[in-house]
């Protein structure tokens, strides 16, 4: 599996989410500036929570633009089993019931799915818990990992 593509993925569904959040900024700045939604008295809060709105998705924003940055300048290198598991790798764990799962690991904006071709690839980012829990790993390793109050367990089957 190509990482670059997957980057490139990642990268293009990053700009996705830029788009709509500058899209939200900017319609929730246009509510609250907007001259009907000035208060007319103390309970008259629109305008007030249109600027909140705008000022949190102008955070998400610049979070995203980050993320696009640090995306950017991100090369996956190829896996050194003497490192272990390190950020651009790409690796397959199987839990307990023998499911299995393909997940990337990449610099930050964790939680995003991947299609490449059939398979599903999960991005995460070394500062998620499964995330730092990997880092060193390699083939054959077991990695146990408190969620919630049941303990998870996953074998690396492969690392690329």
């Amino acid at each position: 599996m190509d990482k670059l593509l997957l980057r490139q993925q990642v990268l293009d569904r990053l700009a996705q989410d830029l788009e709509q959040a500058e899209q939200a900024a900017r319609a929730a700045h246009e509510t609250a500036t907007h001259e009907e939604n000035i208060a007319e008295n103390k309970y008259d809060t629109l305008g007030l929570e249109a600027a909140y709105l705008a000022t949190g998705q102008a955070r998400r924003a610049d979070a995203i633009r980050q993320a696009i940055a640090a995306w950017r300048q991100f090369r996956p290198l190829p896996f050194d089993a003497r490192l272990g598991l390190q950020l651009g790798a790409l690796v397959c764990l199987v839990d307990a019931d023998e499911q299995q799962q393909l997940l990337f690991l990449g610099p930050v904006g964790g939680s995003m799915k991947l299609h490449i071709g059939a398979q599903l690839v999960q991005v995460i980012s070394s500062e998620a818990p499964l995330g730092r829990a990997l880092l060193g790993k390699g083939e054959g390793d077991e990695v146990s990992l408190q969620v919630a109050s049941s303990r998870q367990q996953f074998e690396v089957l492969w690392v690329h």
